[in-house]
């Protein structure tokens, strides 16, 4: 049954080694290689949502791609906040985290 309280953000989102046919919704810029799903949980919590352990799917298969693991993370909706909105922020936040531990490790 369809969750209409909810959005998923699957981590297939924001992968930069993926086709937009193959389920990445930001810029190739905005992507970032292989996101893990802590990333993604530590992006959203960062942005102000509030995650409990059964809103985290790390085994499930992004529908596109069924014959690889993927993960997805589940989030409250906001009044009046749109779906690919929420995808730029976290995608943003994800982006800096990632340019950030490169810098520390140079």
């Amino acid at each position: 049954m369809k969750d209409y309280d909810h959005v998923i953000l699957w981590l297939d989102y924001f992968n930069k080694n993926l086709k937009r046919r193959q389920g990445r919704k930001v810029k190739r810029d905005q992507a970032i290689f292989d996101p893990t799903i802590q990333e993604l949980v530590e992006a959203v919590k960062t942005a102000g949502f509030q995650l409990a352990d059964d809103e985290i799917n790390d085994h499930a298969r992004f529908p596109r791609r069924s014959f690889v693991k993927s993960g997805y993370v589940m989030i409250a909706k906001k009044e009046g906040v749109k779906k690919s909105a929420v995808i730029e922020n976290i995608a943003e936040r994800m982006l800096q985290k990632r340019s950030r531990q490169k810098a520390g490790k140079k």
